[in-house]
């Protein structure tokens, strides 16, 4: 019950994140504005990792999985950003949010014991996020779908790897340094990419504070995610993370006064009774 709880508090940050994508991305660039919240949110993050943090325990194993779960999860915004500029949302919002089932498979893989009724209710979830997600009004397309796709599936790769990696590296060391390196790897990536890109290109100053708030919200949800390794049953953290998106889409609809279809509310319905079923 913890983890799916902590994994629900990731999604309500993530998708309060991309609530404010939405304005950040018509006032700058996609990866000037990943840099800039991976950075703040790695600043806001330091003082925990340097006090609560036990970095005698970061052997090697530890530092390379932490570094590992940095990079992937570089990608995996950087998937989840292309493909949803790609579009449309109906085609890639449940290709990035069936990355359950490989945060899932690799818990069973691992020797974590997984009942038939616990798939079914992980797939009954992923199931409630893609209905929200095929039924939303942004159908059309800016680019080669078969581009979309495989965005796309970088992207839900690369986050299932990031909660297994980060996971995994918190066990092997301290959650808090784990964390901190996690976020440092990644800012180093986001730029490397910008500088590639054309170089380096900050947001204007007036979007800092929106920007602020997401890095706060990113380092909240990430954090949590791999703090869950201590909990039983981490993996359903991920779980209850992936419905990030429909919490989007609800969000959309209370603060923006965007249309729910009743055939997206059923998609809510199945999402959240599959993860009560998941938390008995």
């Amino acid at each position: 019950m913890a983890s799916l709880a902590f994994g629900l508090v990731a999604a309500l940050c993530w998708g309060i994140h991309d609530i404010c994508v939405r304005y950040v991305s018509q006032r700058t660039g996609i990866l000037p504005a990943l840099a800039t919240v991976l950075i703040i949110g790695t600043i806001v993050m330091a003082p925990a990792a340097f006090f609560m943090g036990d970095w005698r325990v970061m052997d090697i194993r530890a530092l390379m999985l932490s570094a590992a779960s940095g990079i992937a999860f570089t990608l995996a915004y950087l998937g989840l950003y292309k493909a949803f500029e790609i579009g449309p949302v109906r085609l890639v919002a449940p290709i990035i949010g069936a990355y359950p089932i490989l945060s899932v498979g690799w818990a069973a893989a691992s020797g974590q014991a997984v009942t038939a009724d616990q798939w079914l209710a992980v797939a009954a979830v992923i199931a409630g996020v893609a209905i929200v997600g095929m039924l939303t009004d942004e159908a059309a397309s800016s680019g080669n779908k078969r581009t979309a796709i495989l965005w796309a599936m970088l992207g839900g790769t690369a986050f299932a790897a990031t909660f297994a990696l980060g996971q995994a590296a918190a066990h092997a060391g301290s959650e808090a340094a784990a964390i901190f390196i996690t976020r440092v790897v990644a800012v180093a990536l986001a730029l490397v990419l910008l500088v590639g890109s054309g170089g380096i290109r900050w947001p204007a100053r007036s979007a800092l504070p929106l920007l602020g708030l997401m890095g706060v919200l990113d380092c909240i949800a990430l954090g949590i995610v791999i703090a869950a390794a201590s909990m039983a049953r981490p993996e359903f953290a991920s779980v209850a993370a992936s419905t990030f998106g429909m919490i989007t889409v609800i969000l959309a609809w209370a603060i923006l006064r965007e249309r729910m279809t009743p055939g997206q509310w059923a998609g809510v319905v199945l999402t959240f009774l599959a993860i009560g079923y998941l938390a008995t």
